[in-house]
């Protein structure tokens, strides 16, 4: 046996601890990318081998914390490929706009900001009173960043030209304070959104959603997870529901397909249809 099939046992054996030892699980997901995340703290830890990191980590919950942060998905940024936004305005907001009140579900949301960005469209949309957001993520640390809405002022010019790409209608500078070296959001933002754990791997349905947003997280799942999560969204979703994936995601393919709608086939913009 050589030594990358050693890794490779090693790393089973890692993400086995780790779901029997802590509850995450993420032994379905890509193991490329799991694997560069692994070899990534060993490196910046000094670990000899993945065993090694294994031992740590069943008995130092402080850096199993750690690892965790460094294995979950928290690339983001407001207003996050400006075109999806300004496509979500233009051909899923009067549709919206049809329902008596709405809820949505920000499925992966990391720290935060796609979901502050959904809370300023709805604002200008004047949708915002009439909706209950729901953003899960499994790691509670990002959690915490998240409904705290604080952010790091020197995002702020890439957020404001993202703003305006989107079609923003105000001032962006609208919807939060500056503090030195960060910024916070208007506390208004967060009146309609519930921050909550929930895990896409191990966790259960949120029933009769008008829309669910998962963008750019099933890229890092293996087929099984994809199809679990998809699962999840389809039963989530009322009939006629929307469901936003990421540039580089999918329904089709899936054994889903037929039961959604192309609404922006090149923005992943997707309407349950059955």
């Amino acid at each position: 046996m050589d030594d990358l099939e050693t890794q490779n046992i090693e790393l089973q054996l890692l993400l086995q601890a780790i779901y029997l030892k802590y509850g995450y699980d993420f032994r379905n997901y890509a193991k490329a990318s799991i694997k560069r995340r692994v070899q990534h703290r060993m490196t910046k830890d000094g670990f000899e081998s993945i065993s090694a990191m294994q031992h740590k980590l069943l008995y130092d919950v402080s850096f199993f914390e750690t690892l965790l942060l460094d294995m979950s998905i928290n690339v983001t940024e407001m207003f996050r490929d400006p075109g999806f936004y300004f496509a979500l305005r233009k051909f899923v907001v009067a549709e919206l706009k049809k329902f008596p009140f709405l809820k949505i579900w920000h499925a992966g949301c990391a720290t935060g900001e796609e979901v502050y960005s959904m809370a300023i469209l709805l604002k200008e949309e004047g949708l915002y009173d009439r909706t209950q957001i729901y953003a899960t993520d499994m790691n509670e640390i990002v959690l915490k960043q998240a409904k705290d809405g604080i952010f790091n002022i020197s995002r702020l010019k890439q957020y404001t030209a993202n703003y305006q790409k989107a079609g923003g209608q105000e001032s962006f500078s609208d919807y939060y304070v500056a503090h030195y070296d960060h910024v916070v959001m208007d506390k208004s933002l967060k009146e309609n959104i519930l921050f909550s754990d929930h895990n896409l791997a191990t966790d259960g349905v949120f029933g009769e959603m008008n829309l669910i947003m998962c963008r750019n997280v099933l890229i890092y799942f293996n087929r099984e997870l994809q199809h679990r999560a998809l699962g999840l969204f389809f039963d989530s979703l009322c009939t006629d529901g929307f469901l936003c994936l990421g540039s580089k995601e999918s329904i089709r393919f899936s054994e889903y397909s037929d039961t959604f709608e192309d609404v922006v086939r090149e923005e992943k913009i997707y309407r349950r249809i059955s």
